[in-house]
């Protein structure tokens, strides 16, 4: 391409200066068609912030710079690819994907390994095929849960939050845990029977020890094991021993939610049936204490907020 220059003018130079206003380095009144002081000025802040040497004219590396800075989340289909796809929306796509629980790395706008294992695990989270592949149906379930991420960091929950609040969490909500073998009804069966000896009033029991048909007001969690399907399809969380397990069964509750499903019905998918050299009884107890804890902390408030 041509270099575009301090004096130039025209519909190329034009092009330059929406996009300097796009990334928020020039005001809209101030693109005129030609490059002026105040265009160069806005540039060289642009190509510092690009990690480019401090420029003052648009040549190839610049442009592509601009380029990438004007997608926004949902602008176009991501996927990994070489090179990789690299830009202001995978860096978006990676920030609101961080938020709901689904780490990426680092947030360095570049489409790699890490973020399409971020997407497909997102996917999964909500019930979608697990392609890897940000398209149409993924941006719509992240605009669905736009109140979960919009104008929030990516944060840090702790995985135990403490005895008197997982104790109102286990009184204040409905839970009916199930699996569908007899390891996953075991671990099951060990989440109710720790949420009963933290509070004797908890309303977290085993499909196994129900007495009455759930209602719609009851939440349905199912524990799978990593390879099996929850039928009918159901947002399915990816277990983590991470403070993203609690971000993540959140992000699944506010996808059932989202889409008027009654009774609310989540998946939790375990990687097997061992716990690192555990056998398969320490496994079952270990995977019921974290989902126990990740499931409290996820409902912390949340019928205030649903």
């Amino acid at each position: 391409m041509d270099i575009i220059s301090l004096g130039a003018r025209g519909p190329a130079v034009e092009d330059v200066q929406t996009r300097l206003v796009a990334a928020g380095y020039l005001a809209g009144g101030q693109v005129s068609g030609c490059f002026d002081q105040a265009t160069a000025d806005a540039l060289e802040k642009f190509s510092v912030s690009a990690g480019l040497e401090p420029a003052r004219e648009v040549d190839q590396k610049v442009w592509a710079a601009l380029v990438d800075a004007s997608f926004s989340l949902g602008d176009r289909t991501l996927y990994l690819r070489m090179p990789y796809f690299h830009g202001h929306d995978v860096r978006e796509l990676q920030q609101v994907l961080g938020v709901l629980g689904f780490a990426s790395g680092w947030q360095d706008g570049i489409f790699g390994a890490h973020t399409e294992a971020a997407v497909r695990n997102f996917q999964m989270n909500m019930g979608l095929p697990s392609d890897g592949i940000a398209g149409a149906y993924t941006y719509r379930a992240l605009r669905n849960l736009h109140h979960s991420w919009e104008g929030k960091e990516v944060s840090r929950i702790p995985v135990s939050m403490g005895f008197a609040r997982a104790a109102d969490v286990l009184e204040s909500n409905a839970i009916c845990l199930f699996g569908i073998d007899e390891f996953t009804r075991d671990v099951a069966a060990r989440m109710s029977n720790l949420a009963q000896a933290t509070n004797p009033a908890s309303k977290f029991v085993s499909a196994e020890a129900l007495t009455v048909e759930p209602d719609a007001t009851m939440v349905l969690v199912e524990v799978l094991v990593g390879g099996s399907v929850a039928t009918p399809a159901i947002p399915c969380v990816p277990y983590t021993d991470t403070d993203e397990l609690a971000l993540r069964i959140r992000t699944a509750i506010d996808a059932a939610v989202a889409a008027k499903a009654a009774p609310i019905r989540i998946g939790v998918v375990l990687p097997g049936r061992q716990w690192i050299d555990a056998g398969e009884d320490r496994s079952a107890q270990h995977f019921a204490i974290t989902l126990l804890d990740g499931l409290c902390t996820a409902l912390a408030g949340w019928r205030e907020t649903c």
